[in-house]
Order: C-alpha cells, then sequence, then structure tokens
C-alpha cells in the first residue's frame, strides 16, 4: 500500500492539481492494474475489474508481479553495494510502492542519487512520495517519454553526472515498444550517453512456455483500450543486452536472479518473466 504523500511546496501542489485533472478512471490503466496486484490502492473500480479478469485467465500475474519488486529490490541491492554505483536513472517509474529504488539504494549507500522519469499524470500525482529522500542523497523525478531519450537525458543530467557510472533501469516498461528494432534503438540510445562502468537492468514479462493463460490474458488486455504490452520470447528479451557483460546468472526468470538464500538452497519457482543486469565495459 503506498503511503499517504508528504506534503509539497505551493508550486509543487498546483501542478499535481492540474495534472490530476487530466486522470481518465473510465479506461483501465497498467499502473493501476499493476498496482492493485501488488496490494496497492491507488486505482479505481474499472482497473479493479480488469485485474481480476486477468486473474480469472492467469492467476500467476499476482505472482509476477510480486516477484517483478523482488528483482528491483535485489538488482539495486546488488549495484549500490557490490557494483559500487551510486547513480540511478529509474524510467518508467510507475506508481511508488514498497521498496522504491530510491529507499533501497539509499539504504544501501545514503549518497545515491535517483532520478525517476515517467509521462504518466497519474504518476506524477504522487510524486511527492518518490521526492523524499536521504540527507545525504538526492531524488528527483523528471516528467518525460521513454521514447525521447535525448530530452530524459538532457533533463536528468541535472541531477545525475554522466562522467561517472549511471545504472539504467528499465523495469517492465519495453514491453509496451510493439517495434523490436525500436526498442533496441532506444537502449542504445541511452547506454550510448552513459560512460564505462555503467548498467542496464530490466525486466518484462516474457511468453510463456506451455499453455499457463498469460498469452491470453495479455491479447484480452490489449484490446481492453489499455496501453498494449507486447510478450516477448526470451530470446528477443534478450536482445536488450547486446554488447553489455551480463551479471550472473545471466537471463533469467525473476525468481532466479540472486534469489534470497532458502532454508534447503533450492530455486524458488520461476516466473513467466525474465529479467538481467549488464554491465558496460
Amino acid at each position: 500500500m503506498v503511503e499517504e504523500p508528504p506534503a509539497a511546496n505551493p508550486q509543487g501542489s498546483s501542478q499535481t492539481v492540474a495534472l490530476s485533472d487530466s486522470i481518465d478512471a473510465s479506461v483501465p490503466h497498467s499502473a493501476r492494474i499493476w498496482n492493485y496486484w501488488l496490494g496497492g490502492k491507488d486505482c479505481y473500480p474499472v482497473d479493479r475489474a480488469a485485474g481480476e479478469e486477468y486473474l480469472q485467465v492467469f492467476p500467476g500475474i499476482a505472482d509476477l508481479a510480486r516477484a517483478s519488486r523482488g528483482f528491483l529490490v535485489r538488482s539495486v541491492r546488488y549495484l549500490a553495494g557490490e557494483a559500487g554505483i551510486r547513480q540511478f536513472l529509474d524510467i518508467g517509474t510507475g506508481l511508488p510502492t514498497a521498496d522504491n529504488t530510491h529507499e533501497v539504494a539509499q539504504r544501501v549507500a545514503p549518497e545515491c542519487r535517483i532520478v525517476y522519469v515517467d509521462n504518466d499524470p497519474l504518476v506524477l500525482t504522487h510524486a511527492r512520495a518518490l521526492l523524499a529522500t536521504t540527507p545525504e542523497g538526492v531524488t528527483d523525478y523528471i516528467d518525460a517519454d521513454l521514447r525521447d531519450p535525448s530530452s530524459v537525458l538532457a533533463a536528468a543530467s541535472g541531477t545525475l553526472d554522466f562522467t561517472r557510472p549511471v545504472a539504467l533501469m528499465l523495469m517492465g516498461v519495453l514491453g509496451h515498444i510493439a517495434d523490436d528494432n525500436e526498442l533496441r534503438s532506444i537502449v542504445k540510445q541511452y547506454l550510448d550517453a552513459l560512460p564505462s562502468g555503467s548498467y542496464l537492468a530490466s525486466y518484462d514479462g516474457t511468453q510463456p512456455a506451455g499453455d499457463s493463460g498469460f498469452d491470453e490474458a495479455q491479447d484480452d488486455y490489449n484490446e481492453s483500450g489499455a496501453l498494449p504490452y507486447i510478450l516477448r520470447t526470451p530470446e528477443r528479451f534478450a536482445e536488450r543486452f547486446e554488447g553489455l557483460e551480463l551479471v550472473d546468472p545471466g537471463v533469467v526468470p525473476h525468481t532466479h536472479w540472486r534469489p534470497d538464500p532458502t532454508p534447503d538452497g533450492a530455486l524458488p519457482a520461476p516466473v513467466d518473466g525474465h529479467c538481467g543486469v549488464g554491465r558496460k565495459s
């Protein structure tokens, strides 16, 4: 559940009110449905209805949502810890929930600087919650579009130093890019702007190996009027890491990327989504 955002300055408050008028509560919204699957409350009846319909066809979507959040937490913990990254560019932020990027990173290293990017008016109304930061660190929010790397990078340069390594986070958003060539071009433009030693961390839902209902549920969702999301094969998903040095264990299901230890040492059950972390040499 998302906590009530702290009070904002007058300028931020007036911006939030204006943007909230543009939120369409009559059409299902991917960020709100995802929030519903994670147990949040920032959703409307149309989102809950769409989320329940999806669950009827593919009950595993709730497990996938939780596994996605788990990968985000573990990958940020790795990046801020073992990899020593102190700057994060999180594009396609979505609605804030527990263990957001800045919370995980700044628990490891309070001086971390995080820039969130989204072009969703609903997310912007919650940006105040994302802007809470440690005294040593910085957290900022940019209203911009994933598909416009030059604008995103120009705005982020006010907070991030692009002469030093940055973790580029594209979590669950590249499925909204239907064309593979466009997807590769977008990722390349971001990575080309980052120095050696930077990282890409990414996950997306992927086509299931068996008949889990995921394909059917996603097709129904894409026809609902919501922003379509493409399920790629694991092999097509992995193309975004071309030219990068994959961090062990490579491209794997969310639950298999450096999972927290279990008493019996067994890997958790896989989910219908893949993830990975790659380093730019």
